[in-house]
């Protein structure tokens, strides 16, 4: 479900310090958008939460057809969710957390699209977390297993770059290309992935990965990566 709305803040600009920017952009946000239960997210299609703003609180597969230009930036009042660089929910994957997004290069830096055209809420329905990650399709070769951690570097834990398949048995994760949570994300929900091809990757290198939480299990927030 997807809703429009005109941004205040984007009509007339009126001078002003950054802070103030923030403090104005924060209260039109408590004023609009009381903390929510369900799922909750809201595009804005320039950047710093300016110009016209679309709420989502469920699935859509074509932003486009739901009259959405462009998306410069994000606010997730509630969720996990993840975007999709093709509708359809297809193409590179971007994941969302509870937060602000106020550019392109605060959700990704992979670089190799600037486009989002579709969304869809994580589910979060544990809070353990267990993953298994192997060298070879259909779980086979070396594997590396991961409990209730993140793990920014494979190199680290004596594990090379090469993950063919994947076993999620409890929680939800996200994997990147490169060490220290770069690159290319992929999404990993309950359930095995027998080759790499089923998490959206072209070829089969995952160098980190941590959890995905959301408020219902973790109150003080979620993941943040440090620069």
């Amino acid at each position: 479900m997807a809703t429009d709305h005109q941004n205040p803040a984007s009509k007339q600009q009126q001078p002003g310090t950054s802070a103030f920017k923030v403090i104005l952009h924060a209260f039109q946000t408590f004023i609009f958008y009381p903390p929510p239960i369900h799922p909750q997210l809201i595009i804005y299609e320039q950047e710093n939460f300016q110009g016209r703003c679309h709420e989502l609180t469920g699935p859509c597969n074509n932003l486009q057809e739901a009259g959405v230009e462009k998306v410069g930036s994000i606010l997730v009042l509630c969720g996990p969710w993840v975007g999709y660089e093709q509708a359809n929910c297809k193409g590179e994957q971007y994941v969302f957390e509870k937060g602000e997004y106020p550019r392109w290069d605060s959700w990704t830096n992979s670089r190799r699209s600037d486009t989002i055209f579709a969304f869809r809420p994580i589910k979060v329905d544990s809070q353990e977390h267990k993953i298994v990650l192997y060298e070879n399709p259909s779980f086979a070769g070396k594997k590396i297993e991961i409990i209730d951690d993140d793990v920014p570097s494979f190199h680290a834990h004596g594990y090379q770059e090469k993950v063919s398949s994947v076993r999620v048995q409890s929680g939800t994760w996200v994997g990147y290309q490169y060490p220290g949570y770069r690159g290319f994300q992929y999404l990993f929900e309950k359930g095995e992935y027998k080759d790499s091809s089923e998490f959206g990757a072209q070829m089969p290198q995952i160098q980190s990965v941590r959890r995905i939480r959301d408020m219902q299990w973790h109150q003080r927030g979620a993941f943040h990566p440090t620069n």
